[in-house]
C-alpha cells in the first residue's frame, strides 16, 4: 500500500512537473508575453526599411511608391490616391537630423517638420516591438490644414496627423508619419499604424 501511495507521488510530481516545464518553454516562445514584431492588420500592407517596418492600410487605397517615383528623403512610401489628390501617406524617414540620441530629441526634430499651422492634439511615449534597446519612441497627433498645392487635397482641406519618432539599435534616428483627409482613418487605425512598426 505505501509502494503504491509512493508511485503515485512520483507520477503526480512527474505530470506536474512536465506541465511547469511547458509552461517555462512556452514563455520563452513568446518572449515572455511580449511580441517580437508589430502586428499587422488583415488587409494592410508593409513598408520594410534597414531600421523599421510599419503597416498601411492597403485594404484603404494605400499603394506602396517605388524607389524611382518618391522622395530621397524617404527610406519608404505608401500613398493613397483620389481623383489625381493624394488624399493619404504613410512615410518612413530615417537619419534625418544630426545629434539625435534618444526619442525625445527624435521627437522634438520630427515634430519642428510638421509645420506652422499645425495643431498638436497630444503627444505620449510609446513602446514598440521589435529591439529591446531600441523600443522607445514617441508619438504626436496633430491636425493641420492643407495647403492645396503639389497634388494635395483642396486648400483648407482639414488633415489628421500621427508622426512616430525615436532611434533605432544602431542609433539612427527615425520617423514615421501617417497623414490622411481627416475622418478616412478612425482612431483605431491610427493606433493600429502605430502597433505595427517593428524597430531592428
Amino acid at each position: 500500500m505505501a509502494a503504491a501511495t509512493a508511485r503515485a507521488a512520483v507520477n503526480r510530481s512527474r505530470t506536474l512537473g512536465a506541465a511547469v516545464a511547458a509552461a517555462i518553454g512556452l514563455t520563452l516562445l513568446t518572449g515572455c508575453g511580449s511580441s517580437d514584431a508589430g502586428a499587422v492588420p488583415d488587409g494592410w500592407g508593409k513598408l520594410d526599411t534597414k531600421s523599421l517596418s510599419v503597416g498601411y492600410p492597403k485594404d484603404k487605397g494605400y499603394k506602396e511608391q517605388s524607389v524611382a517615383d518618391r522622395s530621397k528623403s524617404n527610406a519608404a512610401v505608401a500613398l493613397k490616391t483620389e481623383g489625381g489628390l493624394r488624399t493619404g501617406m504613410v512615410s518612413v524617414q530615417l537619419d534625418f537630423a544630426t545629434g539625435v540620441d534618444d526619442a525625445g530629441e527624435a521627437a522634438a526634430a520630427a515634430g519642428a517638420g510638421i509645420g506652422l499651422g499645425a495643431t498638436r492634439k497630444a503627444t505620449s511615449d510609446v513602446r514598440l516591438a521589435g529591439e529591446e534597446s531600441a523600443r522607445d519612441a514617441r508619438r504626436i497627433d496633430y491636425e493641420f490644414t492643407s495647403s492645396g498645392k503639389e497634388q494635395t487635397p483642396a486648400s483648407g482641406t482639414r488633415m489628421t496627423g500621427v508622426v512616430v519618432a525615436g532611434v533605432d539599435s544602431k542609433d539612427v534616428p527615425f520617423a514615421i508619419r501617417i497623414n490622411a483627409v481627416k475622418g478616412s482613418l478612425s482612431a483605431k487605425d491610427l493606433d493600429a499604424f502605430v502597433g505595427s512598426i517593428t524597430v531592428k
